[in-house]
């Protein structure tokens, strides 16, 4: 079992910056693939972020490439999520997520955290 919790999250204004951790405890942080993916009100959870467990190979949403970066520190056992210039349409909770495979899809993580709020005013 793998407890991931996420913290990092606030409200911003357009164009500001912030970032996510995502520390995981209970199990072999190494082993898994890391996801982030957001979930605004009245619509369905979405991808943003995901990489190997190496760390080596990312993927990103269209609609952040080139703003977000997810990375990884083993030997914390934390995965990041470095967004800047944010937009009003990147408000959202963000969630963490873990699991035995590389993808965009959630349903192939089997471990989320609770979530964090993001804001982006305009």
């Amino acid at each position: 079992q793998v407890q991931l919790v996420e913290s990092g999250g606030g409200l911003v204004q357009a164009g500001g910056s912030l970032r996510l951790s995502c520390a995981a405890s209970g199990h072999t942080f190494s082993n898994y693939a890391m996801g982030w993916f957001r979930q605004a009100p009245g619509k369905e959870r979405e991808f943003v972020a995901a990489l190997m467990w190496s760390g080596i190979i990312t993927n990103y949403a269209d609609s952040v490439k080139g703003r977000f970066t997810i990375s990884r520190d083993n030997a914390k056992n934390t995965v990041y999520l470095q967004m800047n210039s944010l937009k009003p349409e990147d408000t959202a909770v963000y969630y963490c997520a873990g699991g035995s495979y590389y993808s965009t899809a959630p349903t192939q993580y089997a471990y989320w955290g609770q979530g964090t709020q993001v804001t982006v005013s305009s």
